[in-house]
């Protein structure tokens, strides 16, 4: 339901007396390869000699040294007697080989000599697509980190896009509970001797990609390394940004500071069209600060257009300058109601407008041309917070009044500097607070000067984070958003956000809650889980916990394997919590 409402206040702290406003696992396809951010695990098919040198290597160190399968040889190596047939996955840090898992399909099977005819012993096995899993190995030292579950995932997709009906293995007598833990089911006697015995198991494949990496993920711990950051702020970095930063600094009086300051500008009007650029110290909540103190200077009611938790703010930052305005509230996530806001600016006219682009509580996007094109008919002055879209999808600031940003979120440098977009520089105001006014911050626009002290070192990685934008980068995170939206509605995900309106930077997931879901998700529960698994959501701030809402944001650096690696380990936990209940 969207609501219209008139507000006047006055700056300052509200009366004595008088109520306030309630601001309300890590894999890659067959042959490819997946490297973990910053951990330094790559899983791969084996394609080169030396990895498969390091293959027989292991197996020596897992198949004679430590359970006596094979005898001992001066060369401590083994290679396995279906070596030219096996499809080999691996783990490898650098040229250290720490797992790997080979499977064979062609028949007979090590479990057809040891058994007979497989299909004697498989219910509905007849006609059935099988293959087996001949060797898993993994460094003890690592058995309980990402790379059994990694490898495990590996497999399981080379089953289902090979179409095989079942998985069949030799697991150890020792190691059931946790074959069992992941679907396997025993069958036939055991073989093998007392010193390494062995029960024939066996799985149909079904949704095992999912089921081998979500439940295993559930009993191991993260690997140490940088994990990937899914958060809308801060967010990870490209290696140029960091280096960037930890350069000495440079006076803010420097020609080589003035210098970097307007090419900063420069590269800023560029990607989002606007005609000037002010860079100031400060959160994207100072820049909608000198937002709203220009506003204050038009002496004119606005509308200001809300749907989330950072529309609310922006009617948080009118009532403390002392705006009048007319306030279209949406509830959140719901699509914007155009002709609701004409009525407000046909109330208005030759007023202003100030709404939220990117509304990243949500992940909806605004539609900027329709909002263009009702302040032009209207003779209104638009104002944007773009501090979600800009660098995030394609922001096209011309006919825009101002426009607020920063340097983080999509970006992909380090918070800390604000920004404001404006089509012309305004005229001082000595009725605003200094840093306040917009005027000081544009002085200097022709020549890179600052008025007031400013870290070289966040300019600098901003302006290494802008030398990553590109056109390509802004199509490739909508269409990493479009593919997650669609994997997160496969497992049954409710999303806030319509599939017409969304970002592809931001995906908001309403987790179930309330009796008519016969269950609840805490999002906190789960946030905490995916973290301890490597996976940096967003859930913890109070509006999200409020509604039991979590985040996956793909700004900065964000790969597409990392996201299919997050898939199964959010399907387990959503199974696991489920079942907990």
């Amino acid at each position: 339901m969207t609501e219209i409402t008139r507000h006047t206040s006055t700056p300052g702290p509200p009366p004595l007396n008088t109520a306030i406003r309630d601001p309300s696992p890590l894999v890659g396809r067959p042959g490819g390869e997946a490297e973990a951010n910053g951990s330094g695990l790559v899983f791969k098919q084996a394609t080169e000699p030396w990895e498969f040198e390091e293959i027989s290597q292991l197996n020596y160190a897992s198949f004679v040294e430590e359970v006596p399968q094979h005898p001992v040889n001066d060369d401590r190596t083994l290679v396995d007697q279906f070596h030219d047939e096996n499809t080999y996955f691996i783990c490898r840090r650098g040229p250290e080989l720490l797992g790997m898992i080979c499977v064979r399909d062609r028949r007979p099977f090590s479990l057809d000599q040891k058994l007979g005819r497989l299909e004697d012993h498989l219910p509905q096995a007849e006609g059935a697509k099988l293959c087996e899993v001949r060797l898993l190995a993994v460094r003890p030292e690592l058995r309980r980190t990402r790379v059994l579950p990694g490898l495990l995932t590996m497999m399981a997709r080379y089953c289902q896009e090979g179409s095989y009906d079942y998985v069949v293995m030799s697991g150890r007598v020792s190691q059931q509970p946790l074959y069992r833990h992941i679907g396997f089911i025993p069958f036939g006697p055991v073989v093998g001797d007392e010193s390494a015995p062995y029960q024939p198991m066996y799985r149909p494949v079904g949704n095992v990609g999912v089921e081998f990496a979500g439940k295993f993920h559930q009993r191991v711990s993260a690997p140490p390394g940088d994990p990937v950051i899914l958060t809308p702020g801060p967010v990870a970095m490209p290696d140029a940004v960091v280096q960037a930063f930890q350069q000495p600094p440079l006076s803010h009086r420097s020609p080589e500071f003035r210098d970097l300051m307007l090419g900063v500008r420069r590269r800023l009007c560029e990607l989002t069209r606007a005609n000037h650029c002010a860079v100031m110290v400060g959160s994207g909540t100072m820049a909608n600060d000198v937002v709203a103190a220009q506003l204050s200077r038009l002496n004119t009611p606005g509308t200001i257009v809300t749907a989330g938790e950072f529309g609310e703010r922006l009617l948080d930052h009118a009532d403390r300058m002392g705006l009048e305005y007319v306030a279209v509230q949406h509830e959140w996530g719901e699509s914007l109601d155009y002709d609701c806001i004409k009525r407000a600016l046909v109330s208005n006219p030759g007023g202003w407008l100030w709404a939220v682009h990117c509304e990243t509580s949500t992940g909806a996007l605004a539609d900027l041309s329709r909002l263009k094109a009702l302040c032009r008919k209207h003779d209104v002055k638009l104002a944007l917070d773009c501090i979600s879209s800009i660098a995030a999808t394609s922001v096209d600031l011309r006919d825009v009044w101002l426009a607020s940003g920063a340097s983080g979120k999509g970006l992909a440098a380090y918070p800390g500097l604000g920004l404001v977009f404006c089509e012309r520089p305004p005229a001082l105001d000595p009725a605003l607070p200094r840093y306040l006014d917009l005027a000081l911050h544009c002085s200097g626009a022709n020549d890179g000067a600052v008025p007031f002290t400013l870290s070289s070192n966040l300019l600098a990685a901003l302006a290494a984070g802008l030398q990553r934008q590109t056109p390509e980068l802004l199509e490739q995170i909508d269409r990493d958003g479009r593919w997650l939206r669609a994997q997160l509605r496969d497992l049954g995900f409710s999303l806030v956000a319509s599939e017409g309106e969304s970002i592809g930077a931001v995906t908001t997931i309403a987790l179930p809650t309330g009796p008519s879901t016969n269950h609840t998700i805490d999002s906190e529960r789960m946030g905490n889980a995916l973290a301890e698994l490597g996976f940096y959501t967003s859930y913890a701030s109070s509006y999200l916990r409020e509604r039991n809402w979590l985040q996956v944001c793909l700004m900065g650096e964000v790969s597409r394997p990392q996201l299919e690696r997050l898939i199964p380990v959010l399907a387990a936990q959503l199974d696991a919590l489920t079942r907990r209940q």
